[in-house]
């Protein structure tokens, strides 16, 4: 049997409420979440760029190249910070262009073992679908911010659920077995 003594059940609880808080913001106001993505990897590349910095100093054979990854994290950060609007824009033509990529290779796959498996129309209409999501972002990546952000409402919901069920689900467990949650 696993012991429990060092969960907190009510940790999960709080995290699942947490993740079910995100989800009705995401799915009422999908654009401001996406922007928060931006912004969150804006702080996230100024403080990778800190530690390259960190690193360079510490690692002389690798100063040069610490240096200067430091100096492209912290200008990517803080153009990030600076211009959400413009790297959103530039994060949503990646996902397009890796979309549009993938769906060829997926149906170039498709027609080379075409002979080799049965439902292969599957794969290729899987190439067809990533092709058409990622000319549609092209088209209108306004609208892609939106679903992502609707996407990333939807899974934070069903997440949030699940903590909240585990989170009970550890709670009843703790409760039958007392000595388990002693040192709790």
């Amino acid at each position: 049997m696993r012991k429990f003594k060092t969960w907190r059940w009510w940790t999960v609880a709080l995290r699942g409420v947490a993740a079910l808080l995100l989800g009705i913001l995401s799915l009422f106001a999908p654009g401001i979440t996406f922007v928060g993505l931006v912004v969150l990897f804006g702080v996230y590349a100024i403080v990778d760029g800190m530690l390259a910095f960190g690193l360079a100093s510490s690692v002389p054979a690798l100063r040069t190249s610490m240096i200067v990854r430091g100096l492209i994290s912290v200008v990517a950060g803080v153009f990030a910070l600076v211009f959400p609007g413009i790297t959103g824009i530039g994060l949503l033509m990646v996902i397009a262009s890796w979309a549009i990529i993938s769906g060829i290779l997926e149906i170039v796959m498709t027609i080379r073992i075409r002979k080799e498996i049965k439902g292969e129309w599957l794969l290729a209409l899987e190439g067809v679908l990533s092709i058409v999501f990622g000319v549609l972002l092209f088209i209108a990546p306004l609208a892609g911010a939106i679903v992502l952000g609707l996407w990333i409402g939807a899974y934070a919901l069903v997440l949030g659920g699940m903590l909240i069920a585990s989170a009970f689900r550890l709670r009843r467990d703790l409760r039958e077995h007392p000595e388990m949650a002693a040192a709790a």
